[in-house]
């Protein structure tokens, strides 16, 4: 029988769990990362955000942080810029030193793309030779997300393999089927997929569950494409009557908290969220190799799929 990825819905409802744990969660001052930290303060977790700036009591929504976080004896605002190991590090020191562990590590800071960096001519004022690109995107969104997951095993294998913890990591419908009008930004998320792809394996025998959720469209601070003073909402229904189908903050909450209250059982996962419906596209992509490879280079793959090209080195 053909594989089906039938998709599904996560209601704030059916989420008891985890619960009691510290949850670090990076770029989590609004967008996703506040709606992520706000629904684990709820389920009794400790909340640690590392971001440039600390949550806003002003600001519209989704942006908008309630004072039962702000004001928590269980939450903890590090200011730091993530693209700087040693500021990233000192997020997780400051987490360890008040509440005395990790357990939930979510790699969410990035930014969207950032102008047209392979077909707009720039030169050099002194030498009129091209300009060097902007690299931005690839060293917040790739290399930042990078030094997040490197820290996150780090401090979670202190916890010991039966104990062990969780890593989710912020991917995109662009990690999976890349955005024409964002090639930065889809290189980016791919190799956030990538990077989860190749370490679920070794994270596994450390008790580290290893997943990544991948949002199509969602309200955020980062959305592009707005007109001047256009807030998101008015955006939102001006796409959806178009047929686009938008997510709220909420609904990836729901979806990177589901996939840490598995625990061990959400290593490896993939998690598209569109119009709030969930799907496994990592379960999808195993189940269909044969399609898409063809049974004899699928062959030829598991073949030399235990060659020591790469020696393991746990």
């Amino acid at each position: 029988m053909p594989f089906s990825n039938t998709a599904f819905t996560i209601t704030q409802e059916q989420l008891k769990t985890p619960t009691k744990k510290t949850a670090l969660i990076t770029g989590g001052s609004s967008g996703i990362g506040l709606h992520t930290a706000i629904l684990l303060h709820s389920l009794g977790n400790n909340i640690v955000l590392i971001d440039r700036q600390p949550p806003s009591t002003t600001a519209p929504e989704p942006s908008k942080a309630p004072q039962s976080l702000l004001s928590s004896s269980r939450f903890l605002f590090h200011r730091a810029d993530i693209t700087s190991w040693v500021e990233q590090r000192a997020g997780f020191e400051a987490a360890i030193k008040k509440f005395g562990k990790i357990d939930l590590v979510y790699v969410n800071a990035g930014i969207a793309e950032y102008g047209d960096q392979f077909f707009k001519e720039e030169l050099e004022p002194s030498t009129k030779l091209l300009k060097e690109p902007d690299r931005r995107v690839i060293d917040i969104d790739l290399q930042a997300a990078d030094d997040t997951v490197r820290l996150a095993i780090h401090y979670l294998r202190r916890n010991g393999k039966d104990t062990g913890g969780s890593i989710v990591m912020t991917a995109s419908l662009a990690g999976y089927l890349a955005s024409a009008g964002a090639p930065l930004y889809s290189a980016a998320k791919h190799g956030v997929v990538g990077l989860m792809r190749a370490l679920k394996n070794d994270t596994a025998t450390l008790g580290i569950a290893c997943s990544v959720v991948a949002p199509a469209i969602t309200l955020t601070p980062i959305i592009s494409g707005r007109k001047e003073g256009q807030s998101l909402q008015d955006w939102a229904e001006k796409m959806r009557a178009q047929g686009v189908p938008i997510n709220s903050p909420e609904e990836i909450a729901r979806a990177v908290v589901w996939l840490f209250g598995q625990g061990m059982g959400g290593n490896g996962k993939g998690l598209l969220v569109q119009a709030g419906k969930v799907a496994d596209l990592e379960a999808g992509i195993a189940k269909t190799r044969g399609q898409w490879m063809g049974e004899e280079m699928l062959a030829l793959f598991r073949g030399g799929r235990q060659a020591p090209l790469f020696p393991n080195k746990l």
